[in-house]
């Protein structure tokens, strides 16, 4: 299956959200759109070093961090536990999905093989409307492995903010 393009519509489908605050429920992905877009982005396990970098850097960068225009969702196959831990470690104010069984990917269109062996997801980000309809979208493209690539966070910040015509504000870190 190919990831979903930009002005394709996702299902509605739902996996536990763990938050910052250590909760975890079942949410749909129809519930974090209500209020603002939703950048979802998909990396492989938490504690990887990759990871790490990744999420430090939407930490870093304020204009995620503020939550005022775009919520940042995580989502990877790691455990709540994990991401409970996860979370914590880095200070995140990321709500982070546990999809275990790769149903939020599979919707997306980005779990795949890794080396033939375990599946995983690869390393994406897609920018959701209300209405469950992508605006934008990066994928990672690395030769051998694609959760190999780390989101370019200024590339992407940039891109949403022109797809959702928001003012330009000052940003830290990068």
């Amino acid at each position: 299956m190919d990831p979903v393009d930009v002005g394709e519509t996702v299902a509605d489908v739902s996996a536990t959200l763990v938050r910052p605050d250590g909760t975890a429920t079942d949410v749909p992905l129809s519930d974090l759109t209500t209020d603002r877009p939703v950048l979802l982005s998909f990396y492989t396990v938490d504690f990887s070093p990759d990871c790490i970098d990744e999420w430090c850097s939407f930490r870093d960068f304020d204009w995620f961090t503020s939550g005022e225009h775009v919520e940042v969702v995580g989502c990877s196959k790691s455990s709540a536990g994990l991401h409970r831990r996860f979370i914590d470690y880095l200070g995140l104010s990321f709500p982070l999905y546990a999809d275990p069984d790769l149903t939020v990917s599979d919707a997306f269109g980005v779990s795949y093989r890794a080396l033939g062996i375990s599946r995983r997801s690869r390393r994406s980000c897609f920018l959701l409307d209300s209405d469950l309809t992508v605006r934008y979208r990066w994928l990672g493209e690395h030769w051998l492995d694609p959760t190999r690539d780390t989101p370019p966070v200024g590339e992407i910040h940039d891109a949403i903010t022109e797809e959702l015509d928001t003012p330009e504000t000052e940003t830290f870190g990068f």
